[in-house]
């Protein structure tokens, strides 16, 4: 099953940089291994109109609670409000259903 996945990121105020830039690394090793696993799909970063960022992600879970579980486990999981729409094949979809 396919996901769309919008992060908010909020690192809390007086968090040491040394923790975020730790935290950071171990994101990106965190989401290098769900790429290797076949969860994480793609990445976008979305301008919101108040000029922060959010990231926009596609995943593949078997389910919302594996998903949920994978997200958990994520190194900044605390500093994210996350926001899950399950996606649907399309009958006028062009491209055919990943794996």
């Amino acid at each position: 099953m396919e996901f769309l996945v919008e992060f908010e990121i909020n690192v809390p105020e007086g968090t040491p940089e040394s923790e975020v830039n730790d935290r950071e690394r171990a994101e990106a090793v965190a989401a290098a291994k769900l790429v290797d696993e076949g969860h994480l799909v793609r990445l976008w970063t979305r301008l919101a109109a108040n000029g922060e960022t959010k990231v926009l992600g596609l995943y593949r879970a078997e389910n919302e609670l594996q998903l949920d579980d994978l997200l958990a486990a994520l190194p900044i999981a605390e500093w994210m409000r996350v926001t899950i729409t399950p996606l649907a094949a399309h009958p006028n979809d062009p491209r055919p259903p990943g794996p």
